[in-house]
């Protein structure tokens, strides 16, 4: 153990070891010298962990986010001055810490890996800078744990109780608590900006946050706090432990010494070493002499994406932000492109019969529209006064296959419409965003897709009237419609009412370089009076495009720097009746050197030969009408439109083009939020909704905001929504209060005083008051509270003798009366935050300690009707299975481990089996035989046993890895299971009695954790975690297919119906899937953001069917065990001395 020098705002640099790395030019000591290769980060005296060097102690000082990379334990501004305060750290692989890291860990997390690196950083005693002088033992103890496994790592926070002196220290005057959390720092935002990163507060601004921290848990163990920051390869944001709720006083912590024992340090420095007798304040051994790092592999500290990635390459940054993949942006590209991945990043690319930047995709072909508003003022002549815009509607439409545009502004007065007859300029970017393509040029839309900004400056001459036009692009709509707002702000010359305008063709040099475009031109018109006279005039044009390209594909960004835009047949008409301004051309992109009429063209060529497209002697070169001279150059349903140099396909009225970009198919209308073909934002973010043809519409979610296609979290906790006294968190999408410690309420309000329960204010109100104090009615039923409030289970009437069980809500439950002299009837036990299961169907799914349900309309999720069905504390359920005929629930639990089951309709769990299991997980039920079965992951078998626990019997312990998932066809007498071993996962099948044993799938599987059978379709499906799919099969015929891609992390499935619906560890939620189309149609969020497990389907009416075991046991004395022929008779494992067969 390495003792950090004393001081105050003091760093120590610690090493890593990374072998594959190369050494990193700082002074490693020891373990530079031991093994040759380090990396770095850096442990600070103010109670931190830092990723890169910390800026002044100013700068972070009381603040969370800090500007830099950052764990902290706590801090704040702290001492280790006058030899009483300490840090120590060390890095350690020994077994007996990693066993206590593994400890920690899985009770905040099960079933997940243990880890095999560690570092431990402790900081002992240390003060606060404003009480410098303080004595040993009142001072600062905290320790932190970065734990890492093969794939993920933790970081473990200990905060024991006597080491909690102190909440706040003293920043810039005042006193401010101190931080715990993480933070990235500040990362690069556009090119040279940057801006703050992700970060993760585990405490707030009140000193109340900062003492909770000994006082509670999210690992099951007072003070002892668990944060997930990385798992690879798919990265996730920082995950808390599951685990809040504490084990009940057991009295011990009464017994506790009063003081510690002390244990001298090397260096001089104290350990303090806890009582036994107080299991809650566990701290890692500290009192361990340095032996150097044990090497037992590569040493990884993968911290949350999007916070802190470790670099595995040969670069010495230990820390990076490394999101910028496909894996992680995908969603931002088009629907119709396909994603690559450069050294650099990630880039979109247009998929072949679409063109556009990747980001935004249009179909070749395909004409397209525009609308926006108008906005600004323009003066006309020397008027002094302009003419207001005032959201002035404009409509633009582009036949792409000939580069014509029409543009039209409404809304316009007689005295401003026919001067602005000689601005095309306003049609003039639409033109060239969608102008016909010469071959080996591209024009805007191609290049930069369809968000971006034109500013142009029109000057007028000769008398230098100018006019700015700022066009602002915004994309692509749910409508398909490219959005354009427009200002413009100026003065343009007058043109008499009347008067025709007629612009000349002209063209238009474009310069291209990286996010910038420039273009300038010299226009005439010609403008023709009444009285039959004209005049030519002239304006000058220049024009900036501004955008966002891609930067990490540099053969996309290898445009030619210049091209030419030509544009001929300019319309432009001013309809006084209807106040429109009206404009058409027609626009081509091509080689700045071209010229050309529309049969005849010239060669500048040294070489005397005629361009591609043309023929001819090099002198004179004319078109070759494609169309004509190859027949079949368009396919079916489509027609041949030659154009100079080249041609275009164009697809029959009703026909578009298919994914080649060549063959004409049936334009049918598209449901793209069904298919999935949409690009909305995630389901948990947005929502899409179909609005007729091929349209749809994207909307943000509540507590979401943005367009639909990106929404961000609205972080609720800045509005100060919660009650002064309440604490706010933020979590995605939505928000929780919860009062202070010391007052009582929902968080919206609350109160030292704690409100009168339901039950109370029914029992008070029949008391009434006299001035004896509360009487009650003679002959009346007074109801009885416990001492929460809520409504004793059993309520009696002392005049008439009766006692009956009441619900949570005080209400009689029928069929529980009992008469005079017969005592109180056994109840279930209500709880306020548990509900008796209403009638229906429904979705049970375990979260962590308790059951929930969300009930189903159909096949549809009434998620504003989900409660908690069961609460169980201290419990981590895994697996959960539904008997149909008793109303039961059975789940299993591995904190016991043992396997439960408790009645829906109200009451506590009744134990089942509690004796000879290790880690229960799977679970199933035979509701025609009355059955139970099960997997145990650690002692890698499969069991049944009767549904109370007795006649047990082990079926299958052979060739099993890690079972979880399994499921039963009772009609049919066959059992599924997965065995998710890394190295060979599979699925099996076997009769239900084990006989008949065989792999169903064995190829391409990583990780399945979720089975399903539908008995009506007879569809096996199955959730895999490493493939990221649904697939489904028929066991019989064997029809692998796949029924749902691109998920993140299933656990548990089940089907009801078309749906599937499985839980997901990655977005906490339960997802419902169309097996049929194959889309995600529906996102449940528990109130409660944890892992979410095993699920099943609670049915109204259990299914129809029936087997051998059905009736009388099948005949058997013990077990009886349906089978695809039959049944199976079969003894229990401890039917020592007794004769099992049929019945006799």
């Amino acid at each position: 153990t390495v003792l950090v020098q004393p001081g105050q705002g003091l760093l120590q640099t610690l090493c890593c070891c990374l072998p594959g790395l190369l050494a990193y030019p700082v002074a490693c000591g020891l373990l530079v010298s031991l093994f040759g290769v380090c990396s770095t980060f850096q442990i600070n005296t103010n109670g931190f962990v830092a990723m890169a060097q910390p800026s002044a102690e100013s700068t972070y000082l009381g603040k969370m986010p800090a500007g830099f990379g950052m764990i902290a334990a706590l801090h704040g501004d702290l001492d280790t001055g006058d030899g009483v305060g300490k840090v120590y750290y060390r890095q350690d692989a020994s077994p007996a810490t990693l066993r206590q890291a593994a400890e920690q860990i899985n009770r905040a997390f099960p079933e997940d890996d243990e880890p095999e690196h560690a570092v431990v950083v402790t900081w002992v005693d240390v003060a606060s800078r404003q009480h410098h002088d303080h004595s040993r033992g009142d001072g600062l103890e905290k320790q932190l744990v970065i734990a890492s496994a093969e794939t993920t790592s933790y970081a473990i926070l200990l905060y024991p109780r006597k080491g909690m002196q102190f909440a706040s220290t003293a920043v810039g005057g005042s006193s401010q608590a101190m931080q715990a959390g993480f933070s990235k720092g500040l990362v690069k935002y556009l090119v040279f900006s940057t801006r703050q990163g992700p970060y993760y507060r585990i405490t707030t601004e009140r000193e109340t946050s900062v003492r909770a921290l000994a006082e509670e848990t999210n690992s099951g163990k007072r003070g002892v706090w668990v944060y997930e920051i990385g798992t690879s390869p798919y990265f996730t944001s920082v995950a808390p432990g599951e685990v809040t709720d504490l084990p009940p006083d057991t009295g011990l912590e009464s017994r506790v010494s009063e003081e510690a024992t002390s244990k001298r340090y090397p260096g001089g420095g104290q350990q303090v070493t806890y009582s036994p007798y107080e299991p809650e304040e566990e701290v890692y051994r500290k009192e361990q002499p340095h032996q150097g790092p044990h090497h037992g592999g590569q040493f990884t500290v993968l911290l949350m994406f999007d916070v802190l990635t470790l670099m595995s390459s040969s670069r010495f940054t230990v820390f990076s932000y490394n999101s910028e993949t496909c894996a992680n942006n995908r969603n931002k590209c088009s629907t119709f492109a396909d994603c690559k991945d450069y050294a650099s990043g990630y880039c979109c690319h247009c998929r072949p019969g679409y063109y556009g930047n990747g980001i935004q995709c249009v179909s070749e072909g395909k004409p397209q529209r525009m609308n926006g508003k108008v906005n600004g003022r323009v003066y006309v002549g020397n008027s002094p006064s302009p003419v207001e815009f005032n959201s002035n509607d404009l409509h633009s439409y582009v036949v792409a296959n000939d580069g014509r545009a029409y543009v039209a502004i409404s809304t316009i007065p007689a005295r401003l419409g026919p001067s602005l007859q000689p601005l095309s300029a306003l049609g003039a970017v639409i033109g060239w965003a969608f102008a016909l393509e010469q071959p080996g040029y591209k024009n805007g839309f191609s290049i930069i897709g369809g968000e971006f900004t034109c500013q142009a400056e029109v000057t007028f001459l000769p008398a230098q009237e100018k006019l700015t036009i700022k066009q602002v692009f915004s994309g692509i709509d749910e409508h398909d419609h490219l959005v354009v707002s427009t200002t413009l702000e100026g003065r343009v010359p007058e043109v008499l009412r009347g008067s025709t305008v007629q612009i000349e063709p002209y063209s238009e040099i474009y310069q291209y370089s990286s996010n910038l475009i420039t273009s300038s031109s010299t226009r005439d018109y010609t403008v023709s009076l009444d009285d039959g006279s004209a005049e030519t005039r002239t304006y000058q044009w220049r024009q900036t495009i501004t955008f966002q390209s891609c930067p990490n594909d540099e053969a996309a960004r290898a445009v030619l720097p210049t091209q030419m835009l030509s544009v001929d047949q300019v319309f432009v008409m001013y309809d006084s009746n209807n106040e429109l301004i009206r404009y058409a051309m027609s626009n081509k992109i091509g080689d700045v050197n071209e010229v050309e009429n529309a049969v005849h063209q010239l060669c500048f060529c040294p070489g005397g030969q005629c361009a591609a497209g043309f023929t001819g002697d090099g002198r004179s070169c004319y078109d070759i009408d494609e169309c004509r001279e190859i027949p079949l150059a368009c396919g079916e349903h489509s027609v041949c439109n030659n154009q100079p140099g080249t041609f275009r396909c164009e697809c029959n009225d009703g026909y578009q083009f298919a994914s080649d970009g060549h063959t004409c198919i049936v334009d049918r209308p598209v449901d793209h939020c069904a298919a999935g073909s949409h690009d909305c934002d995630i389901t948990e973010r947005a929502h899409c909704s179909y609005s007729g043809g091929s349209s749809y519409i994207c909307s943000c979610l509540p507590g979401f905001q943005g367009h639909g296609r990106v929404c961000q979290d609205i972080d609720e906790c800045q509005s100060a929504r919660c009650h002064q006294n309440a604490v706010c968190y933020n979590t995605q999408g939505s928000f929780t209060c919860q009062c202070r410690p010391g007052y009582y309420g929902d968080g919206f309000y609350c109160s030292s005083e704690r409100t009168k329960s339901q039950c109370e204010t029914h029992r008070d109100r029949l008391l009434g008051s006299t001035e004896y104090g509360p009487q009650p009615v003679p002959g009346q039923y007074v109801p009885t509270c416990d001492s929460q409030g809520a409504y004793e289970a059993s309520q009696c009437h002392g005049s008439i003798g009766h006692c009956w069980c009441v619900d949570r809500n005080g209400l009689e439950i029928p069929g529980t009366r009992t008469g005079p002299g017969r005592g109180r009837p056994l109840c279930p036990t209500p709880r306020p935050d548990v509900y008796p299961l209403p009638p229906g169907t429904h979705l049970l799914f375990a979260q962590s300690g308790r059951i929930e349900f969300v009930p189903l309309e159909g096949y549809n999720m009434k998620k504003t009707e989900a409660r908690t069905v069961l609460h169980l504390p201290e419990k981590v359920i895994i697996g959960v299975a539904y008997d149909c005929v008793e109303k039961m629930v059975y789940w299993t639990d591995i904190t016991s481990p043992s396997i439960s089951k408790a009645n829906l309709q109200g009451g506590g769990a009744i134990p089942v089996i509690r004796s000879d299991l290790e880690s229960p997980e799977g679970i199933a039920i035979d509701h025609l035989g009355r059955t139970l079965f099960w997997t145990d992951s650690m002692k890698d078998r499969i069991e049944v046993a009767s549904l109370d626990g007795t006649k047990r019997r082990v079926l299958i312990d052979t060739n099993l890895v890690n079972p979880r998932a399994i499921i039963v066809d009772p009609v049919n007498g066959n059992m599924y299971w997965a065995d998710w071993n890394r190295d060979a996962p599979k699925i099996e099948t076997s009769a239900m009695d084990g006989t008949n044993r065989r792999v169903l799938v064995k190829d391409d599987l990583g990780l399945p954790n979720g089975l399903t059978y539908d008995p009506q379709s007879s569809q096996l499906c199955w959730a895999d975690a490493g493939t990221h799919m649904i697939e489904c099969m028929n066991p019989v015929q064997g029809d692998r297919r796949k029924a749902m891609g691109a998920i993140q992390y299933p656990f548990g499935i089940t089907s009801h119906g078309k749906n599937i619906y499985y839980t997901d560890w990655r977005r906490d939620a339960v997802i419902m899937v169309d097996r049929q189309a194959g889309t995600e149609t529906d996102v449940f969020l528990p109130q409660k953001q944890t892992r979410l497990y095993g699920i099943t389907t609670a049915y109204a009416q259990c299914p129809s069917g029936k087997n051998y075991c059905a009736v009388n046991n099948g005949g058997c004395t013990h077990l009886c065990l349906a089978t695809p022929r039959g049944r199976s008779c079969l003894c229990p494992n401890n039917a020592l001395g007794v004769s099992c067969g049929t019945q006799k």
